[in-house]
Parts: C-alpha cells; sequence; structure tokens
C-alpha cells in the first residue's frame, strides 16, 4: 500500500503569499487544502481542497481542519496567513471602534490560536518524521509602531507572543513554531512583500530537523538574518 502524501493547510489563501506556498508545497508532492472566504469548494481537486472560511469566527478554522483532515489527512504543515486592519488617524489610535477592535483581534489572535491547538492536536498523531510545523506569518508590529495599525499592531504583538511560547514549549516534542517576517536588506519594514520568498522559507523552516529562531525575519535572496540590535534601537 502506498504510503500517504503529506498535507499542508494554508489558512489565508490570497494570491501572493497563500498561492505561492500552494504552488511550492503542492510541487514537492504535499496534498494542500486552502482555506479563504474567497474559495469555492467545487473547484477542488484530487489535490487540492477549496475550503470556504471566514476567520473572524474561529468555529470556521475547527471546520477547515475537520474538512481536511477528513478528505486528505491530517496536515504535518499549517499556514496561518491571514490578517485584519482598521485603520485610524495617526494622531487619534483610540479613534479605533471596540468592535473593529474585536473582529481584528478575533482574526489575528484568536483564530490563530485555534488553529494552533488544532495544529498541536494533530502533530500528537503523526510519526516523528513528519513535518509537524505552525508558520505565522507575520511583520514588523511585534517591534515597532506604525502610525493608523492599532489593531494590526495589537494583533500581531499577541500572536508573536504565541509563537514565541508554543516554540519553547513544544520543541522537545519535535514540533516547530515560526513568526515570519520578510525585511528590507537592512532590517525597514517590507511593504511589497514577495509570495515566492516567503513560500521558499517556509518550506525550508519545514523541513529543518528542529527548532530554529521562533521569529523568522528574513531578507529575500538571503534568508533568516537576525535584526535583533535593530529592535533594541526601537525600544
Amino acid at each position: 500500500m502506498a504510503a500517504r502524501s503529506p498535507v499542508v493547510l494554508i489558512l489565508g489563501a490570497g494570491p501572493n503569499i497563500g498561492q505561492a506556498v500552494a504552488r511550492t508545497f503542492a510541487s514537492k508532492g504535499y496534498k494542500v487544502g486552502l482555506a479563504a472566504r474567497s474559495l469555492k469548494e467545487a473547484d477542488s481537486t484530487d489535490k487540492q481542497l477549496n475550503i470556504p472560511s471566514d476567520f473572524s469566527k474561529t468555529e470556521d478554522v475547527v471546520n477547515a481542519f475537520a474538512k481536511v483532515k477528513e478528505v486528505f489527512g491530517i496536515p504535518s504543515v499549517v499556514v496561518y496567513n491571514v490578517s485584519a486592519a482598521s485603520f485610524t488617524p495617526a494622531d487619534d489610535p483610540f479613534a479605533l471602534s471596540l468592535a473593529d477592535l474585536s473582529r481584528d483581534t478575533t482574526i489575528n489572535i484568536y483564530s490563530a490560536f485555534v488553529a494552533a491547538q488544532q495544529a498541536v492536536s494533530g502533530f500528537a498523531q503523526l510519526p516523528a518524521s513528519a513535518a509537524r510545523t505552525f508558520i505565522y506569518t507575520g511583520n514588523v508590529l511585534n517591534v515597532s509602531i506604525l502610525p493608523r495599525f492599532l489593531s494590526a499592531g495589537v494583533g500581531k504583538s499577541g500572536a508573536a507572543h504565541m509563537i514565541w511560547a508554543a516554540a519553547d514549549a513544544y520543541k522537545d516534542r519535535g514540533y516547530k513554531f515560526y513568526y515570519a517576517d520578510e525585511r528590507k536588506p537592512d532590517g525597514s519594514p517590507k511593504y511589497r512583500i514577495d509570495g515566492d520568498a516567503h513560500a521558499n522559507l517556509y518550506w525550508e523552516l519545514a523541513h529543518g530537523e528542529t527548532q530554529g529562531p521562533w521569529m523568522q525575519t528574513f531578507v529575500t535572496g538571503v534568508g533568516y538574518k537576525n535584526f535583533d540590535t535593530i529592535y533594541a534601537s526601537l525600544a
């Protein structure tokens, strides 16, 4: 009996990072589960499962895991590639409504937390040879302030702490957790991010043997680069 193909579940399947990650993993033999609001399940194939999902509802995360497990099996790689931001005037961050903050926090933190819970539950059922990796697509907002981005900053900061805690807690079990943040070579934020660069990094992180630095600041064409001295200057 042939071995089952490994499975990646990508939550947030936009045209840049999400689709690039899907192409990369599919090209290397993975079955791909894609979850996003814009997808139609009827467009699924024998190698790609489309799961319509709204990540302002945490139950949609649970549903995405259940669907992909039913069709392809337990995902050994989970990518949380969802983000939400409600903008405020640069000089008045508390103009943000509580309703908008709550919605964005659900997407940026709570649904990511549920995804990580579901991922860990699945990883426990997979062999040690499986990738067993969770990756959160982040940005600079966990270490820097950008005017108008209060809700996104709260979300990324909370998610980054969660990933940091998970990377430390689960490393002895062989589960890997990463917060990925693409930068320019000087460490400043990169706003026009490179989907293929994310996909290549995510492949490398998923198939590394042990947990690397949980905060994966990286540069296209270079890979991981430590910008700790820049963070210190921002404090």
